[in-house]
């Protein structure tokens, strides 16, 4: 598991940390984190989701201050995405703003206001260490 809070952690930590990402998985995380930290998005986080979901092998969540703020985040990492070559990203909720996710394939991406972000706490459900064969009484 990956996460980033600081500008430009998470490039780095996923490629020593995971050690199983190609080269094109690490430029397009790296693409989406710079984006939504050029747009000024905020609490940045990524998880390696690879081998707990076939959805994809990483999720980045992040917020924007408002509807209208979220809308752009997301409207300039469709532009960047698109222009770096990786093809047409899927997406959906960008209509209202409130949250929006993108997926690339390999990379999820849900942008959220932040009192929806909190509702709904994605990081806590994928951030849940892994049991293993151990069961909880």
């Amino acid at each position: 598991m990956t996460t980033a809070h600081a500008k430009g952690n998470a490039p780095s930590s996923f490629s020593s940390a995971t050690g199983r990402g190609t080269d094109a998985d690490t430029r397009v995380l790296h693409q989406i984190l710079e984006s939504l930290e050029d747009s000024k998005a905020e609490d940045i986080v990524s998880i390696d989701i690879a081998g707990k979901s076939a959805l994809g092998d990483h999720m980045v969540i992040a917020s924007g201050r408002s509807s209208r703020h979220v809308s752009a985040i997301c409207d300039e990492l469709l532009r960047q995405i698109k222009e770096a070559g990786y093809g047409n990203a899927r997406i959906e909720g960008l209509a209202t703003g409130d949250w929006v996710l993108i997926d690339t394939g390999d990379v999820i991406v849900h942008v959220f206001r932040p009192e929806i972000r909190e509702f709904y706490n994605l990081e806590k459900m994928w951030m849940t260490p892994e049991l293993g064969d151990e069961t909880l009484h």
